[in-house]
């Protein structure tokens, strides 16, 4: 696919980076020599200085030869206007990046007016993410499919876990619970694990299933689940902002910090039921004096990754419950990991996983539509959700009799309210939700999971 993206800021490099993996034509425009410079010299991909709203420009790119335009800038007016130029010159498809809490409730409006395929909101995204691990405390992170009715929740295997030492097979036998183990990541191996696969403490555990089961799960190995009734905000942005309201709607209170006074009297007018207070969140005298050791989770979501993780550091220490630090720097995440802070969010990933989820449904215009997309175990490892229909070649087929690609697990088939965590007997039928993990695999397809010629 030919893809142009306007903007080579933080999302606009990380988005080139994954989609030129992928064996996309991608195309970057952005007014910044240096920021290209960076982009020409690492990426697989072409730089063009200027600006993204100029016709000759976009001309220049081939925009009229364009499957997709991704408009990335900092201001969401630009995004949206080179979007509606974009689709004038013949793009096919256009994203834009819109983050404004004002543009918020009319997002529907704005796509139909400008012809927007797709919109994305990263401080949205992000704190939807942080709500789920809140909703969800033993959990690190959290990933929906099947419009919330399956989970994935990753988690850490601790001494006290009657699971360690255990094989899978004895697990499903312990617990009766209907949830499926399907990936390991042990120090650097990840694993796609079978039956036989035993369970050793420090293992990270990717656990699937429906939300009510995982959670039956956890309280069978000895895990206590435990609601958050209270959040401390550090940091308020956009992310606290739409987090406040998340939090608002799981009628969980929260205490927003932040250093700037006139940030705090405009929160104080958009978050009625929040508390907001006017300090400095890495000042553990402040922390200290709102009360930190009796909050049910504490998030710091600063625009400074060594901030977040000095105060995500003292939250734990002070012994509360669920601590979460949003982390612009992917390459840190796994050693902040082993510091002890219990999620790691980043704003790239997720809006990465956003966008890659929309591309491969564009690359499958003639196949099963993708529904979710997310990587997981250090993006080496992909969780993704296909809906069978009349193009998939194996309905009806007991699994057992497929000759599925090797790396690849059938988690979990939603068929309308029914949850299967599938046997060899099960089979996949039209308009199933079919739900993979892929280990060293991209897949486009549903069919692309069994070995050709079968």
């Amino acid at each position: 696919m030919k893809i142009i993206i306007i903007g080579d800021g933080k999302l606009g490099y990380n988005l080139a980076e994954n989609l030129s993996k992928e064996n996309n034509d991608v195309i970057i425009i952005d007014k910044n020599q240096e920021a290209l410079k960076k982009a020409g010299e690492y990426l697989d991909v072409m730089c063009i200085k200027g600006n993204g709203l100029s016709t000759q420009i976009l001309l220049e790119a081939g925009i009229k030869e364009a499957d997709l335009l991704i408009a990335a800038t900092a201001s969401d007016e630009m995004n949206m206007v080179c979007c509606l130029t974009a689709k004038k010159l013949g793009a096919t498809h256009t994203i834009a990046r819109i983050r404004d809490p004002e543009y918020a409730n009319e997002l529907d409006q704005l796509k139909a007016d400008l012809d927007l395929d797709m919109v994305i909101n990263p401080e949205q995204a992000v704190a939807g993410e942080i709500a789920r691990v809140i909703e969800f405390p033993p959990a690190l992170n959290v990933e929906i499919f099947a419009k919330g009715r399956v989970v994935m929740m990753e988690m850490k295997v601790t001494p006290d876990m009657s699971i360690v030492d255990m094989s899978l097979n004895n697990i499903s036998k312990m617990s009766d619970s209907g949830i499926l183990i399907g990936g390991v990541l042990r120090d650097d191996t990840v694993i796609i694990p079978n039956g036989d696969f035993v369970i050793k403490e420090d293992d990270t555990i990717y656990v699937v299933g429906q939300p009510s089961k995982v959670v039956q799960f956890y309280r069978c190995i000895g895990i206590h689940v435990q609601k958050i009734k209270s959040v401390m905000v550090m940091g308020g942005g956009r992310i606290a902002y739409y987090l406040a309201k998340y939090l608002d709607e799981m009628e969980i209170k929260v205490k927003i910090i932040d250093i700037d006074r006139e940030r705090c009297v405009e929160l104080t007018e958009l978050l009625p039921k929040a508390l907001i207070i006017c300090g400095d969140g890495t000042d553990e005298s402040v922390l200290h004096s709102e009360n930190l050791a009796n909050m049910g989770a504490f998030v710091s979501v600063t625009g400074k990754d060594e901030e977040n993780i000095i105060a995500a550091l003292l939250a734990k220490q002070y012994g509360v419950q669920k601590v979460v630090a949003k982390i612009n720097r992917i390459d840190y995440s796994l050693a902040i990991n082993n510091m002890g802070i219990d999620s790691v969010i980043s704003p790239k990933l997720i809006t990465a996983n956003y966008i890659l989820k929309y591309v491969r449904g564009l690359q499958n215009a003639m196949g099963n539509p993708v529904d979710a997309l997310y990587r997981i175990m250090d993006n080496r490892v992909e969780a993704i959700e296909f809906t069978a229909n009349e193009h998939t070649k194996f309905l009806d087929t007991p699994l057992r009799d497929l000759k599925i690609i090797k790396g690849i697990l059938i988690a979990a088939i939603v068929r309308k309210n029914e949850i299967i965590i599938p046997h060899g007997n099960d089979v996949i039928k039209a308009d199933d939700n079919v739900i993979l993990i892929a280990k060293d695999k991209k897949l486009t397809d549903l069919n692309d999971i069994i070995e050709l010629g079968v």
